[in-house]
């Protein structure tokens, strides 16, 4: 069963609940501001997308541009920022899905069609 890592308040996240839910597709929701993913699963599911560390941020979030993120990441090694995503979920880009063999960031209806149909 997928892990789906997202925010109920989220708009991206209640398009991509949809897109599962039509699809049939089996899933475990889990609030990622409350239990964000630990730093092993970060850095399994930004391996897993074929992702950068840094494509994990959500850089449109309050906390992102409260924290001053965008200009700390560079002197930042990969593992302190996976560090700072897991202390953290709303620094994280919503929706995170996963079955420990495949993953996505984000949602779009083209990336779903193809990974989790």
């Amino acid at each position: 069963m997928l892990k789906f890592y997202g925010y109920k308040k989220c708009d991206t996240c209640r398009r991509a609940e949809q897109f599962l839910q039509q699809a049939g597709v089996k899933y475990q929701f889990i609030d990622i501001t409350e239990n964000p993913p630990d730093d092993a699963e970060l850095a399994a599911i930004a391996q897993h997308a074929n992702v950068s560390v840094n494509k994990l941020f959500n850089t449109s979030g309050m906390q992102y541009r409260a924290l001053n993120i965008k200009e700390r990441l560079p002197a930042l090694s990969d593992q302190q920022k996976i560090d700072l995503l897991a202390s953290n979920g709303r620094l994280i880009k919503r929706p995170l899905i996963t079955d420990g063999r495949r993953a996505t960031v984000g949602f779009t209806t083209e990336l779903f069609a193809e990974i989790w149909r």
